[in-house]
């Protein structure tokens, strides 16, 4: 396998979507990458906020009445794992889309080719990041950012704690699937702290503010860095990566992911009533 660099790549830079077009997109990305050669590299944000759940999350577990009530979004990723409120402003997400065949078929190496970016973006604004040095107990299986750690693709901020110890907290959750012969990774990086509604999404937690802090830092809070410096860096770091070109999203793919988000990401069978068993 040669490097990524040896194939096209188009760099898509922060635009924001609603979360079933959000998820749309990365469908379509898919189907570009293997049909027409063109891998994507991209970094968006939720307009409105939105939560996303796991593939396999019971929907009883999100407060649906909460989210309607704060204009929160709900829709549900292709991905495993927790539910992500992705706040407007405090969070920050990326996509990469390619080939399957182009990239290594252990997970684990997948994961580290690919988190390979995102974690120099992240230390190249003062944060001393890395995977997370080992397993941790679920705080709240539901969320994301709560739920068991895994150093395979959870991304931790690390400090020195008040007995000189190297302390970690979580930063970033990153996940895989496949689509139409490609990998889609995504991630969710925390800029910051929206406690409030990241809490408020999920029903019938007992997680406290401070219990929640113990567990997740964020950009902002262990570098002082602006979201738009951030966001920069980000896309950046991605572009040399893979040395993407700048690109856009061709008005087919717009019109292709218009039409899945309305089938599936937005639809109540996909979202709310689907057998989260299977």
């Amino acid at each position: 396998m040669g490097s990524v660099a040896d194939a096209e790549w188009r760099l898509i830079r922060e635009e924001a979507h609603d979360g079933a077009t959000n998820m749309a997109l990365d469908e379509v990305a898919a189907r570009t990458a293997v049909e027409d050669g063109v891998r994507t590299v991209r970094v968006y944000r939720w307009e409105p906020s939105c939560l996303s759940m796991g593939y396999r999350q019971v929907a009883d577990s999100v407060d649906w009445a909460f989210c309607e009530r704060e204009g929160i979004d709900v829709t549900r990723r292709q991905t495993g794992g927790g539910g992500i409120y992705h706040d407007s402003y405090a969070d920050v997400s990326y996509s990469i889309v390619a080939p399957a065949d182009e990239l290594p078929g252990d997970l684990m190496e997948c994961y580290e080719l690919l988190c390979e970016p995102v974690l120099d973006a992240i230390r190249s604004v003062g944060v001393d990041a890395d995977f997370a040095d080992r397993e941790y107990p679920s705080i709240h299986e539901p969320a994301c950012y709560l739920r068991g750690i895994h150093p395979a693709h959870d991304v931790f901020a690390y400090e020195d704690g008040p007995d000189g110890d190297r302390r970690g907290r979580k930063l970033s959750g990153n996940a895989q699937y496949r689509q139409r012969d490609a990998v889609i990774q995504h991630g969710s990086i925390s800029y910051d702290h929206a406690l409030e509604n990241h809490l408020g999404v999920f029903a019938d937690h007992d997680v406290t503010p401070e219990r929640f802090r113990e567990r997740v830092t964020s950009v902002h809070e262990q570098a002082g860095v602006d979201r738009e410096a951030f966001v920069t860096a980000l896309e950046d770091h991605l572009a040399d990566w893979c040395d993407a070109s700048e690109g856009a999203w061709r008005d087919d793919e717009l019109a292709a992911a218009r039409d899945l988000a309305d089938e599936k990401y937005a639809n109540d069978a996909w979202v709310r009533d689907r057998d989260a068993t299977r």
